[in-house]
C-alpha cells in the first residue's frame, strides 16, 4: 500500500475533460487544490507549474508503468526548484485526447505553462530523460535571465498511427498497394504472424489487414488467372468456408520490385492453389491520391436525410451552384468532379455500410470463482449495459487443463501456479461476447488489472468495483483479437462466427 501512495504522489490523475481544462489552463495550487483534495489527487507544490510531463494511457491497461522508476529519479535528482511534475491523463475519457484512443503504445506529453510543445511516442526512456533534462535546462535559463523563452507551437494532435503533424510527405502520393491474402491453411498452422514478419522485412508497409472468409465472388475476383483450373470449385469452397487474412501493404520508402502477373500465374500454375500459405493477389492497377478514407457511423434524429442534407449534391458544380453553404462545395478538391463526401441512400444501405465497415468482433470473458452470485448479476447487467451481446456461455471448473486453453500466454511463468489456485477454488463463468471493437471495449469495461489501480484511475470498471487483488480480480479477458479467436476456438469448439461467414 506504501508503494501504491508513492506512485500517486509522483503523478497526478487527470481523468476527464474538466480536469484536463483546468491543468492546461495552467490553474495553480489556490485553485486546483479543492478539486485536487475531492477526487484524491496529488496537489503540486508550485502556485504555477513550469514543466509537466504526461503519460497519456488507456483505460485497459493503466499507465505506463516502466517509466514511473525513471520519473521518480528525476524528480528527486532535477526538482530542488519544483519546476518539474509529472501527471497521467486517461485518452478514454477525455475528449481532447482522442487521436490517442485504442493505441497499443504509451505516449508522452510534455507541456511547458499550458502548451503541448513535445510529445514521444513508445516507453523511449532515453529519449524521454534527454527530452525532460532538456526542457528543465532551459527553464532554469529562463528564470535566471540567461536566456529568452523559446516561442514554442503547440504540439497538433493527430492520429498517432499516423504520420507526425508538418508538411506532408508527398513522397507517398504516387503509392502503389498491393492486396495480400494469407490463406486458411498458413492461418490454421499460425504462420500469419512469420507471413506478416516477412512481408515487413522485405521493405513493405502493411497499411490495413482484416480477418475473414471472403466471399465467392471476391476469391472469384482474386483468383480471376486459375479459374479454368479444373478444382477450382473446391478450392472456392475452402476459401469461404475458412478465414484468410487479408492485407493491404504498400512499398516503404526504399523501393522494392513488387509481384507482377507472371510471377503470380508461375505459382499458380505449378501449385495446388490451396497448398501455398500464403497468396499475392495483383497490385491494384491505380495510386492513391491522398490518405486512407475516414468511415465514420453518425448517430441523431432523422440522420440519415440531415446527413444528405449537410454535404449536398454528388456533383461540385451543381454545389457550388446552388448549395454553396454544403460541405460538397466547401471542401471540393480541385479536377474531381464529385462530391468527396458520401451518406447511405436508405436505411437498408446504411445498415448494410456499417456492418461492412464495423463488422462485430468476438471476444472471450471469465468471471472468475472468487466473485458472489450476487456480484455476478451485477456484472452481467453491466456487460449488457455496456451493448454486448452474450452469443455463447458456459460454467464450468477450470482444471489445469481447462485453464491452458485460456491462459495459454502465461504458462510458465512464475505465477502460473497462483493462478491454477485460485481457479480452483470453484467455478467459473465463461462467455463470448459480441460487438463491434468488442475487444477493447471488454479490456475498457474490466479495467486495469490491479483492483487497487482500477479504483484509481477506472472507479466504474468491473475491477474496480469487484476486485480483491491482482489474482482475484473479478474478470479475465483476451488481449487481442487473435487471442479472442484462440481462446473460443479451445473452449467453445463447436462455435462458428455467424458475422464472419455472412462477410
Amino acid at each position: 500500500m506504501a508503494s501504491k501512495k508513492r506512485e500517486i504522489q509522483l503523478q497526478a490523475v487527470i481523468n476527464n475533460q474538466s480536469l484536463w481544462d483546468e491543468m492546461m489552463q495552467n490553474k495553480g495550487l489556490t485553485e486546483l487544490g479543492e478539486a485536487a483534495i475531492r477526487d484524491s489527487l496529488p496537489l503540486f507544490l508550485h502556485e504555477y507549474y513550469h514543466l509537466l510531463v504526461i503519460d497519456v494511457y488507456q483505460a485497459w491497461c493503466g499507465p505506463c508503468k516502466a517509466m514511473q522508476t525513471l520519473f521518480r529519479k528525476l524528480k528527486n535528482e532535477l526538482n530542488e526548484d519544483e519546476l518539474l511534475h509529472f501527471a497521467v491523463a486517461e485518452a478514454d475519457s477525455i475528449v481532447t485526447l482522442q487521436p490517442f484512443r485504442d493505441k497499443c503504445e504509451p505516449v508522452f506529453l510534455f507541456s511547458v505553462n499550458g502548451t503541448i510543445v513535445a510529445k514521444i511516442q513508445g516507453a523511449n526512456a532515453p529519449l524521454v530523460n534527454q527530452k525532460i533534462i532538456t526542457l528543465v535546462n532551459e527553464e532554469r535559463k529562463i528564470a535566471a535571465g540567461e536566456m529568452v523563452r523559446p516561442q514554442y507551437h503547440e504540439i497538433a494532435f493527430v492520429d498517432s498511427d499516423s504520420e507526425d503533424a508538418g508538411e506532408p510527405s508527398y513522397e507517398s502520393i504516387d503509392q502503389m498497394y498491393t492486396i495480400v491474402i494469407i490463406k486458411p491453411d498458413a492461418v490454421t498452422a499460425r504462420k500469419v504472424q512469420e507471413i506478416k514478419e516477412k512481408i515487413i522485412k522485405a521493405g513493405f508497409v502493411i497499411e490495413a489487414e482484416d480477418k475473414k472468409p471472403l466471399t465467392e465472388e471476391q476469391v472469384k475476383h482474386f483468383y480471376s488467372q486459375i479459374v479454368d483450373q479444373p478444382d477450382f470449385e473446391d478450392f472456392v469452397s475452402f476459401m469461404t468456408r475458412n478465414l484468410s487474412y487479408i492485407l493491404v501493404v504498400s512499398q516503404g520508402k526504399e523501393k522494392q520490385p513488387y509481384w507482377d502477373d507472371s510471377e503470380v500465374n508461375s505459382e499458380t500454375e505449378s501449385k495446388e492453389p490451396w497448398d501455398e500459405q500464403e497468396e499475392m493477389a495483383k497490385p491494384l492497377r491505380m495510386k492513391s491520391k491522398s490518405g486512407p478514407s475516414l468511415a465514420l457511423v453518425l448517430v441523431r434524429q432523422n440522420g440519415l436525410g440531415y446527413w444528405k442534407q449537410l454535404i449536398g449534391p454528388s456533383n461540385v458544380e451543381e454545389a457550388k451552384e446552388y448549395l454553396p453553404e454544403s460541405l460538397c462545395a466547401q471542401f471540393a478538391i480541385e479536377g474531381l468532379p464529385i462530391n468527396q463526401l458520401y451518406g447511405s441512400d436508405s436505411l437498408e444501405d446504411a445498415e448494410r455500410e456499417i456492418q461492412y465497415f464495423f463488422p462485430p468482433q468476438h471476444t472471450v470473458a471469465l468471471i472468475k470463482p472468487h466473485v458472489t452470485q450476487e456480484q455476478r448479476e451485477d456484472i452481467m447487467k453491466l456487460i449488457k449495459e455496456t451493448g454486448f451481446d452474450i452469443t455463447q456461455m458456459k460454467e464450468i471448473l477450470l482444471t489445469e487443463k481447462e485453464a491452458e486453453k485460456i491462459y495459454f500466454k502465461i504458462k510458465g511463468k512464475e505465477f502460473y501456479k497462483d493462478v491454477l489456485d485460485i481457479l480452483a477454488e470453484g467455478t467459473s463463468l465463461v462467455m463470448i461476447l459480441t460487438k463491434w471493437n468488442a475487444v477493447l471495449d471488454w479490456r475498457r469495461l474490466m479495467g486495469p488489472t490491479d483492483p487497487e489501480e482500477a479504483r484509481l484511475l477506472s472507479p466504474d470498471s468491473i475491477r474496480a468495483q469487484f476486485g480483491k487483488n491482482i489474482l482475484q480480480n473479478a474478470v479475465h479477458g483476451a488481449s487481442t483479437m487473435e487471442e479472442a479467436m484462440e481462446t473460443i476456438g479451445r473452449m467453445f469448439e463447436d462455435f462458428i462466427p455467424e458475422n464472419l461467414e455472412e462477410n
